[in-house]
């Protein structure tokens, strides 16, 4: 609120009989004005969004037996997702043969140099990388893995999420049962 200070009792007299005039000062309180301001804080504190979360658009081709696309053995590298972050991978196709040439073991942080290098020795119309995630993977490995397609500038349409075969995920069991890895 506003008052008038009406003690000051200052003016001149300029002559007999002339009534002093005082001088009236003003002093605003300010409290209100705090309170407001903490009002309107408060306000644009819960109204205020901080970040919207963001997700990644994800276009899955349609189940079609008849229009499916054909890779060559040479450019493809399939990509396993097991559990407690490996990765396993193997270039071609996985023959009975020669699985324990072809299946290797790695983990997230050398996968990036596998990818690469398969990019670099593969022309780029013949390059597709095949992911298949096993059913103890985490969803944080299948964005990891799609993350390192982005990271090494693998194209759209060179890479797949496919459901992973019998004989790879015995495959996976095995070679986590060597390593040591529990369920």
């Amino acid at each position: 609120m506003a008052e008038m200070d009406t003690s000051s009792g200052g003016g001149h007299k300029k002559g007999p009989g002339v009534k002093k005039s005082k001088k009236l000062s003003t002093r605003v309180d300010l409290t209100p004005m705090v309170d407001l301001g903490f009002l309107l804080i408060t306000f644009f504190v819960f109204t205020t969004t901080m970040s919207k979360p963001t997700a990644m658009n994800m276009n899955e081709p349609k189940d079609d037996p008849d229009n499916q696309l054909k890779v060559k053995n040479s450019g493809a590298m399939t990509i396993l997702l097991g559990k407690e972050d490996q990765v396993y991978y193997y270039m071609g196709e996985l023959t009975a043969e020669n699985a324990s040439q072809q299946f290797k073991s790695t983990n997230f942080k050398d996968i990036r140099e596998v990818i690469l290098e398969k990019k670099k020795s593969t022309p780029i119309g013949d390059l597709m990388y095949i992911i298949k995630s096993d059913k103890e993977a985490t969803f944080k490995n299948a964005i990891d893995i799609l993350d390192e397609m982005a990271i090494n500038d693998v194209p759209p349409g060179h890479y797949a999420e496919v459901d992973m075969t019998d004989t790879e995920a015995q495959l996976i069991q095995m070679t986590e049962a060597a390593n040591g890895i529990k369920e």
